[in-house]
């Protein structure tokens, strides 16, 4: 039985946590790459399959891993969930990353691929919930922010390595080489990945708190727990609109901005992006420390207030100003807000659901803000440079985004200094006084 005192050290945490966004990152740098070998022009079915797959398997898919692999953590156990997660990873990357190519087996091959998107969508829909609840309940009471904020830093790891991985192989190689075979080098290397992640997780035991919450006498029906938790998920689901916009607006589409409208090299875009990565991944964790001692709350309030004045202003001035330096010190300046951000936001988000039912709902929160915001990001940010004519636009979607999460935090439960317990007296009380 774990214990605070056996609670896993962050090195194990960071190296359990989620790897999903690696998949995710990896497959959208060489998409250029798959969709020439596997979904061919001139074949309309494999076209038809590839935007299928790019822009709606995976992200629909989301949501129905929260579902499903939520209600199993909150009734197999975080382990087991975690363990059935990375396998379903593991075999997706396998499926792409050793597929044959279009040329060799024929709409075989794009149905491999749409096949391999189905299980990333899946199994990255339950990876959030399923390791944050682990995270938090496997910490001392007065370290859960410490603990959850790893969540976000297991995130920004993986998606430097795949940004690195990718601009290494571009590098590195020649194009015929890189579409002969490179490509697949990312993926392969994810194999590795694989079996560390799921030894790891085999040698971790369950949490005590999902134990005790298997009670007899702390069980209720799930739609009864998430309807008591309804206001709770409301509040979760516009953290995760601010999250999830700013995950793709300042850490993914940057470059994509800084090529396009700041006309800069895209290794310049790669290199910027890179560093401020680096600042936030180092910021995550000690944010989320000081949450333990001046609570979550004020942190999110006070980056996200920052966050919001500052987005326009400085996308602006970089517009400007386009040059490698302005670039830089505005993605430095946004990531370090958004480390400060992200260092108490799991383990707040985390905090609002009790155990038995935490993996489902925040599973549910999360997923359902992933999937509308996130995955209809590019929709978005065309459609506002388009509909104002500004370049600078997507500040606006990242000011949305900061605004959702402010008016989340504000309704916020604060709960760093309590106990971490199952099912509340007053919550059982109310539930069975409820009207059904």
């Amino acid at each position: 039985m774990l214990t605070a005192s056996s609670a896993p050290k962050p090195v194990q945490i960071v190296a359990a946590v989620r790897l999903e966004w690696y998949d995710f990152i990896v497959f959208g740098f060489f998409t250029v790459i798959i969709a020439r070998l596997f979904f061919p022009a001139e074949s309309q079915y494999a076209s038809l399959l590839l935007t299928t797959a790019t822009f709606g398997v995976g992200f629909f898919m989301r949501p129905v891993g929260g579902v499903l692999l939520g209600i199993y953590a909150d009734r197999r156990g975080r382990k087991a969930s975690l363990l059935l997660i990375i396998g379903l990873m593991t075999l997706a990357i396998a499926m792409i990353g050793l597929a044959p190519t279009y040329a060799a087996i024929g709409v075989a091959a794009p149905v491999l691929i749409v096949i391999a998107r189905l299980l990333q969508g899946f199994s990255a829909g339950g990876e959030f919930a399923s390791s944050t609840a682990f995270l938090i309940e496997s910490a001392p009471t007065q370290r859960r922010g410490f603990y959850g904020s790893w969540q976000m830093v297991g995130q920004g790891l993986a998606v430097l390595t795949g940004a690195l991985l990718g601009a290494l192989i571009t590098r590195a190689l020649s194009p015929e080489a890189i579409e002969s075979w490179g490509w697949r080098v990312p993926f392969l290397f994810g194999l590795v990945i694989g079996p560390v992640g799921l030894y790891i997780r085999r040698r971790l035991d369950e949490t005590t708190a999902f134990l005790a919450s298997r009670r007899p006498d702390q069980q209720q029906p799930l739609g009864a727990a998430l309807t008591i938790h309804f206001r709770r998920a409301l509040a979760t689901f516009g953290l995760i609109i601010c999250s999830t916009i700013s995950f793709y607006v300042i850490l993914l589409y940057m470059p994509t901005f800084a090529r396009t409208q700041l006309h800069l090299p895209l290794d310049q875009a790669f290199s910027a992006q890179a560093i401020s990565l680096a600042c936030m991944i180092v910021l995550i964790p000690i944010f989320g420390a000081l949450s333990d001692h001046i609570g979550r709350r004020p942190i999110m309030i006070g980056a996200l207030i920052t966050y919001f004045a500052l987005s326009y202003p400085l996308f602006s001035w970089m517009y400007a100003n386009p040059s490698f330096t302005s670039l830089m010190v505005v993605q430095i300046l946004l990531c370090s807000l958004l480390g400060a951000f992200f260092g108490p936001m799991s383990t707040a988000s985390a905090e609002q659901f009790q155990v038995h039912v935490r993996s489902t709902g925040l599973g549910v929160a999360y997923n359902l803000a992933v999937m509308i915001f996130g995955g209809f990001a590019p929709f978005f940010v065309t459609w506002l440079i388009q509909a104002t004519g500004l370049p600078v636009a997507p500040a606006f979607y990242v000011m949305f985004g900061a605004a959702a999460g402010l008016l989340a935090s504000l309704f916020l439960k604060e709960r760093g200094r309590e106990a971490d317990p199952s099912i509340t007296d007053a919550e059982i009380a109310l539930n069975q006084t409820a009207p059904s």
